[in-house]
């Protein structure tokens, strides 16, 4: 779990043997139930990818609560919706497959789990049809499940879902930005 990036630092500041206490007690590399219900339970997470010369990017992935599942223990699944067009996140996944995800509750019990692994986009596979507004879906294999401490985490209160969800019932919202003249002639159809 640690590099010697990780260890000098941890040697500087006299935390080696609670880094490996955390690791040894905490870490493991599949999911388990209450992670799965966690996971389940939020509307966003946010996602660290890399291109392949290890620059890295971070996005907000959002969507209804449940929409990641933790498909198997060795398996967390989640939509990708239509955004901006740059597949920057998954763009990144296609060349470098190692992604970190960040889940984040901000509430009265706030808490946070990290998820290291390898992802795949996937663009036929028979889920992304049960999931209202999915075009490809994203699967990633857990390398390192690891909970932090949420002590720095704020109690904020959501005093709404986006308007731009997808529903199954309804046709999809269009953000504005998206019929602004510099960008109007560009827009490609949804895909679904």
């Amino acid at each position: 779990m640690y590099h010697e990036g990780n260890r000098e630092l941890q040697d500087a500041f006299g935390s080696r043997a609670l880094a490996d206490r955390l690791a040894e007690k905490l870490r493991r590399d599949r999911f388990n139930d209450d992670d799965a219900a966690f996971v389940g339970g939020l509307g966003f997470f946010f996602l660290a990818t890399a291109d392949a010369q290890g620059r890295p990017d971070c996005s907000f992935k959002g969507g209804p609560p449940g929409f990641v599942r933790v498909a198997r223990p060795d398996l967390l699944v989640f939509p990708d919706y239509d955004g901006n067009g740059m597949f920057k996140s998954l763009g990144n996944i296609a060349v470098n497959p190692h992604v970190g995800l960040l889940f984040i509750a901000m509430g009265e019990a706030p808490r946070r789990l990290r998820v290291n692994g390898r992802a795949e986009v996937v663009r036929d596979d028979p889920l992304i049809a049960q999931i209202p507004g999915a075009q490809l879906l994203v699967k990633v294999t857990p390398v390192d499940i690891f909970p932090n401490c949420p002590r720095y985490v704020p109690n904020l209160e959501l005093k709404a879902a986006s308007p731009y969800l997808p529903q199954a019932a309804l046709p999809p919202l269009e953000p504005k930005w998206k019929s602004f003249e510099m960008f109007a002639d560009v827009v490609p159809p949804r895909r679904r």
